[in-house]
């Protein structure tokens, strides 16, 4: 029987990927349909998928498909019409990356999950097919122009730190489950405004929409395709870019540039800065922004401390992670009191 999982080391995997020359694209997708075996399902996918030479994170559920993905360019016409002969993702709608080299992935990973995104929600408690508004480009750059409108990113705080659209409140949490509850109550006693809601490519915002409908938002919207369908339409249609900085991608390459303005800093000096990167102490790997100079100066590591863990012997290295367990409360993204300079978006009211 056919293996349905790579056990290909990691790191050789990642170095076979950025030595190659082959062109690809990378894409992303999602769909909410009702699928009644997702482990069967998941198998499937992985048996046709590994041949056409498809890399990602793919998440399948009861409740339907998030993928972010990497392939050949030489085998997109293939994959599109493996999607088009799966009913429920016949004709879907695919984000293809925009500032791209193809080395996003390096391996296809397809996990099970009881949600395709981790949302807090009770699913029986109200009705997830009432979604918000769909606003292409055009139709967002005018609603969100107009005073009466609250435009929200419904993304983390990691997230919006290096990019969002202007005029956006931005609040500063680590989960998409956390900001449900923060923007929930946030928005009470606004009922009447106009919400426009954004994230990266339009996932979060499905269900988030409909939420907020079921809350007593009458006027709810979404911006269709997130990010990046905006970033695509302002830039084949000619519209102004209400967008400033990056997009932040959960993927190799961390980031797609939508407009020049660079408005984080480095979270060790304070210099303008919007590149992350995780710290080379791999008993640390904190996520982090970090200038050329810094990089330099702490060798890629965040801290002093980890600074010196670098220089241990492996015997110490395992000896310090031992006793130092990194938690995963806040997905180790730019939380560490030895950064002296990390942003907070944290409106307290609207």
């Amino acid at each position: 029987m056919k293996r349905l999982h790579n056990h290909i080391d990691s790191r050789v995997l990642r170095d076979l990927m950025e030595q190659s020359d082959e062109l690809r694209m990378t894409i992303s997708f999602y769909q909410y349909a009702q699928i009644g075996n997702p482990q069967l399902f998941r198998d499937f996918l992985y048996l046709h998928w590994e041949p056409l030479g498809v890399f990602g994170r793919i998440y399948v559920a009861n409740e339907g498909i998030n993928a972010q993905l990497s392939l050949p360019k030489a085998n997109f016409e293939a994959f599109r019409e493996h999607l088009n002969s799966i009913s429920f993702l016949e004709g879907i709608r695919l984000n293809i990356a925009r500032e791209d080299d193809g080395k996003s992935f390096f391996k296809l990973k397809i996990k099970v999950r009881e949600k395709i995104v981790a949302d807090g929600l009770n699913d029986d408690s109200f009705d997830v097919t009432n979604k918000g508004k769909h606003l292409d480009a055009a139709a967002f750059n005018e609603l969100t122009s107009q005073e009466d409108t609250i435009l929200i990113d419904m993304r983390n705080h990691y997230e919006s730190e290096v990019g969002h659209f202007e005029g956006a409140v931005c609040p500063d949490v680590d989960t998409f489950r956390e900001e449900i509850e923060v923007v929930t109550e946030m928005l009470k006693g606004k009922e009447d405004k106009n919400v426009v809601m954004y994230c990266t490519g339009g996932i979060r915002c499905e269900k988030a929409s409909a939420w907020f409908k079921h809350q007593g938002f009458e006027n709810v919207h979404q911006l269709e395709g997130g990010i990046i369908e905006y970033h695509r339409q302002v830039q084949e249609q000619g519209l102004p870019n209400r967008f400033k900085g990056k997009n932040f991608v959960f993927d190799e390459r961390r980031a797609e540039r939508i407009s020049d303005d660079v408005i984080a800093v480095c979270h060790q000096c304070g210099d303008a800065c919007d590149e992350h990167t995780n710290c080379v102490n791999p008993g640390c790997n904190l996520l982090f922004i970090q200038c050329d100079a810094c990089k330099a100066k702490s060798e890629g590591c965040c801290s002093d401390e980890c600074q010196e863990v670098i220089h241990m012997s492996e015997e110490g290295q395992k000896e310090w992670r031992r006793k130092n367990t990194v938690s995963n409360k806040t997905y180790r993204k730019g939380r560490s009191a030895a950064l002296k300079y990390k942003a907070t978006n944290a409106p307290t009211e609207i």
